[in-house]
């Protein structure tokens, strides 16, 4: 039964939308999960999936499913390309790993127009500019 889960708190572990690319129209934007832990994931399922109203019309992605044996303690994975065409649209990730035979789960949404020039910075671990959500 749901009560009987233990739901501990994801700490540690945040999805960044980040370009590569010199001015805005040399752009590649790409999704990174980061394992700020001191510990590696293992098992590690993204699902992605946009959503959400453009000119008054419901549009919806394909879900894409992504698994990573491994991430390394203090470290990323690419987990795909996005295309600048989606921020307008919800973009959910729902990250699920295991930790020393626990699991963990969270669902990271950037809201639409969320990944601007306005809301980047610099991620360290990436060594690129972007929006991070932890």
């Amino acid at each position: 039964m749901k009560k009987d889960i233990d739901f501990t708190p994801v700490q540690g572990v945040a999805v960044a939308i980040a370009f590569s690319g010199e001015s805005p129209e040399e752009r590649a934007w790409n999704v990174y999960l980061i394992n700020n832990n001191s510990v590696a994931l293992s098992n590690v399922f993204v699902t992605s999936k946009g959503y959400g109203t453009i000119k008054d019309e419901e549009v919806k992605t394909s879900v894409l499913r992504h698994m990573f044996e491994q991430v390394e303690a203090k470290s990323f994975v690419q987990v795909e390309v996005i295309d600048p065409s989606v921020f307008k649209l919800n973009n959910e990730y729902w990250v699920s790993y295991y930790i020393d035979g626990k699991i963990y789960d969270k669902r990271f949404v950037f809201v639409p127009d969320s990944i601007t020039d306005e809301h980047l910075i610099d991620i360290s671990m990436l060594q690129m500019q972007g929006v991070l959500h932890s």
